[in-house]
């Protein structure tokens, strides 16, 4: 069993590396049109180059956690609007008899 395992890790980055490119827009693929990563993703996937220059090369990055976007997600503790309704239903608590 143990000698199919580099055999299965190849395959498995390969597959990856192949739904990565096809789920990946158009916009963030850099140097090289999206059609040429899937041939070059395929061509190259059994020895891991093409596989490897997609994930170096490929793919446009965002950066780990540092960058917020103004449509992304923000935690409760950090949104002004959700701590002035906490406020707000505090306020109404306190004028219930």
């Amino acid at each position: 069993m143990l000698r199919y395992l580099p055999f299965l890790l190849v395959l498995a980055v390969w597959i990856y590396a192949f739904i990565d490119v096809l789920n990946t827009p158009e916009k963030e693929v850099r140097h090289l049109p999206k059609v040429v990563w899937v041939i070059i993703v395929l061509l190259f996937g059994e020895v891991l180059l093409g596989p490897v220059a997609w994930f170096v090369t490929g793919k446009k990055r965002r950066p780990a956690g540092g960058a917020r976007s103004s449509r992304g997600w923000v935690a409760p503790d950090d949104n002004p609007e959700f701590l002035k309704g906490l406020e707000k239903d505090l306020d109404d608590k306190r004028d219930e008899p």
